[in-house]
């Protein structure tokens, strides 16, 4: 059904089809969080406001390229509808031209948890079906802290996520969060992180 702009269309969030395999559970905990803090008018205005990107694809399917936290979150929440803004309609195509003009334009993302490629046919067909990648967490609370700016790259809090997956046991990360978050506040501004998006250079000392 549109909506007032002739490119926003209303969606059940249940039907949307996600464009990777991946989310840091914790960030959607911190989403769910921001949510249940709302009042109605608050959440009305916040789905007005949230547009979920999204390539309508074979099958008049949408396939969101962006905002997979929040719509697993708001899933979650037990929210039905939110709205997707049309990037572009590749629903002429068949499957396997729309997943190559998909991977040209860098709308999809088929890595999983330990950072390897997968085939879109493995991609999860809903939100609620999303695995954990405890790395993307990992370079959320990075962001957050002032690691890095939010950047326009597609993905690339997953590029960040894979250059800690790396450098950081998985060991760790799980048994002292506060430390790996140290660790990785560091590896970011480290000259090893200069090909990442967003990267500022090395660190200005902190002051005593």
């Amino acid at each position: 059904m549109a909506t007032h702009h002739q490119h926003l269309f209303k969606a059940e969030l249940h039907k949307l089809r996600p464009t990777q395999l991946t989310v840091g559970f914790s960030e959607v905990e911190t989403k769910r969080s921001l949510w249940t803090g709302m009042g109605k008018a608050q959440r009305q205005d916040f789905l007005k406001g949230h547009w979920f990107p999204a390539v309508r694809g074979p099958g008049e399917n949408f396939y969101i390229v962006d905002h997979h936290h929040l719509g697993l979150a708001l899933l979650e929440e037990g929210v039905s509808h939110s709205f997707v803004v049309l990037l572009k309609d590749l629903s002429m195509l068949d499957k396997d031209e729309f997943w190559t003009v998909m991977d040209h334009h860098q709308w999809v993302h088929p890595y999983d948890a330990r950072g390897r490629r997968r085939t879109v046919a493995e991609l999860p067909k809903a939100l609620d079906k999303l695995t954990d990648d405890p790395y993307r967490s990992l370079a959320g609370e990075v962001r957050h802290a002032g690691g890095f700016p939010k950047d326009a790259t597609p993905f690339a809090e997953f590029l960040w996520a894979d250059f800690f997956r790396r450098r950081i046991k998985l060991a760790q990360l799980r048994r002292d969060a506060v430390t790996a978050l140290q660790t990785a506040m560091t590896l970011c501004h480290s000259p090893e992180a200069a090909h990442l998006p967003g990267w500022s250079g090395e660190a200005a000392p902190l002051a005593s």
